[in-house]
């Protein structure tokens, strides 16, 4: 009896070893799915941090190419606006030639100071004029008159012919004037 009881003890050892072998090769297979898992989820998570950053950096350009088109729009309005302050100009020269002012010419000075301060306040600035050096930049040279003391350090701004404006830095119609030197 002791040949049978040591065959089943025997059997039971060779079947505990298989079952303790295959209770740790289903461990290992546990910890390898465990471990695809955890690299699928970090992809996953790389993934939506990339796709994230994608988002705010549209956003951001979205946000910025829509202020370049408002400020554009406006620089567009108020580049149409800008004969209206040349018709006022001319009105106002033409009065000051005439000497008296009539209720209609001091309604219209009054008009021209209502509309430029409103431009000025949106940002619109006049072209440096008369006595100022003379800057390609802002300045549009359609006349050169003769300076009577020679030679300067450079051409300078004699009179201005147009006005110019520059609206937040950028220019928006150089001044038409005359230079000498």
């Amino acid at each position: 009896m002791n040949g049978a009881g040591d065959a089943v003890g025997e059997e039971q050892d060779s079947s505990a070893a298989a079952s303790a072998e295959a209770e740790e090769v289903a461990v290992e297979e546990d910890l390898d799915e465990l471990g695809l898992l955890a690299k699928e989820r970090d992809e996953f998570r790389e993934m939506a941090q990339r796709l994230q950053a994608d988002f705010e950096n549209y956003r951001k350009r979205m946000a910025r190419q829509g202020e370049e088109v408002a400020t554009r729009l406006a620089a567009d309005l108020i580049s149409s606006l800008l004969p209206v302050l040349d018709a006022f100009d001319l009105a106002q020269a033409h009065a000051s030639d005439d000497g008296e002012q009539s209720v209609e010419g001091k309604a219209l000075l009054q008009a021209r100071s209502l509309l430029l301060d409103t431009l000025t306040k949106a940002g619109l600035e006049p072209v440096p004029g008369s006595g100022e050096p003379f800057d390609p930049q802002v300045h549009d040279a359609v006349a050169h008159a003769e300076d009577e003391e020679g030679a300067g350090s450079g051409p300078v701004v004699d009179e201005v012919l147009r006005a110019g404006y520059s609206w937040r830095g950028t220019v928006l119609r150089p001044a038409m004037v005359r230079v000498k030197g």
